[in-house]
């Protein structure tokens, strides 16, 4: 006790004091506070990873034809074969991907909706029985949904452009049918026809059919703020987010509506139904006219 009472008085002891007291806050402070640091770092590293498998991606399955850049290719007359890809943004990349359009194997006057390639095809089924087969399957969507992700992501570190929309900005059940009826017949139908059913257009180009449940909400967005090929962009000055969802819920609820009285005839009105029912009663008068004058009447008897 002596001892510490005399080491207390000498003129250092209160610095030392105050020392071990500050050494001992921060190690207490440093043993409670989150470990932010650690968990930025960890997530800049994923970050850099996801942006070079997403570069890897596009040299593998689209530098060929939009260069090791992104900055588009031309051919020897200055023709360009493949647009810059520097400001499409990602909603453009997830459009175009995941509706199979690209990567295009024979590039012509319209890209065809298709199978996306295996590396970005989400679409597996999982509701396999094996559990085996199931887990294979989970763990090919799960990789392709982020190779989609990562490719994306990579365009938009390139140039920003429209981002793929929120699932609340594409949910048709928010969405006013009835101004999206106006508002597609006014902006769409032209080409989309007016139920969807898609339409021809001029150099061999065609406006795709809506009526299938393979075009999902989001794409219908995405083409809309992106318009690919021939259709044009519709940005949120000219059609507001809201009125795209609406667009996109009349959409929806034309295509899942019924056919009461049978075959829809491509649901195009009382043209298709009075054309079909002329076609049908004429030919069933012709037939019935040919049968009754085939008959030969038989010849009278000789009183």
């Amino acid at each position: 006790m002596k001892r510490f009472t005399a080491w207390r008085r000498r003129p250092w002891a209160g610095y030392a004091v105050v020392l071990a007291a500050l050494a001992a806050i921060g190690a207490i402070y440093a043993g409670f506070s989150p470990r932010t640091d650690r968990a930025e770092a960890a997530n800049a590293s994923q970050a850099a990873a996801d942006l070079a498998n997403g570069r890897q991606l596009y040299t593998k399955n689209c530098a060929s034809c939009h260069g090791p850049s992104a900055e588009g290719t031309k051919d020897a007359k200055g023709r360009p074969l493949a647009p810059s890809l520097i400001g499409v943004g990602a909603a453009s990349v997830d459009f175009q991907v995941s509706t199979g359009r690209m990567p295009a194997m024979n590039p012509g006057a319209q890209m065809p909706r298709k199978k996306p390639i295996p590396e970005f095809n989400t679409d597996i089924p999982t509701d396999q029985h094996d559990d085996e087969l199931r887990e294979k399957a989970l763990h090919q969507k799960a990789q392709a949904e982020k190779n989609l992700a990562d490719l994306r992501n990579y365009i938009q570190s390139l140039g920003k452009g429209p981002d793929v929309p929120s699932a609340a900005m594409v949910d048709p059940r928010g969405g006013d049918v009835a101004l999206g009826g106006k508002l597609f017949r006014t902006n769409c139908a032209q080409c989309h026809n007016f139920v969807g059913s898609g339409g021809a257009l001029t150099g061999g180009k065609y406006a795709p059919p809506l009526d299938s449940s393979d075009v999902t909400p989001t794409q219908m967005y995405e083409a809309m703020v992106t318009g690919p090929q021939a259709m044009p962009v519709f940005n949120d000055t000219t059609l507001t987010p809201e009125q795209k969802r609406a667009i996109i819920a009349y959409v929806v609820e034309t295509r899942e509506e019924p056919n009461p009285g049978g075959n829809g005839l491509g649901r195009i009105g009382p043209v298709a139904e009075g054309l079909a029912g002329w076609l049908i009663g004429m030919t069933m008068l012709v037939l019935a006219a040919m049968w009754l004058t085939a008959k030969k009447p038989k010849k009278l008897k000789k009183s």
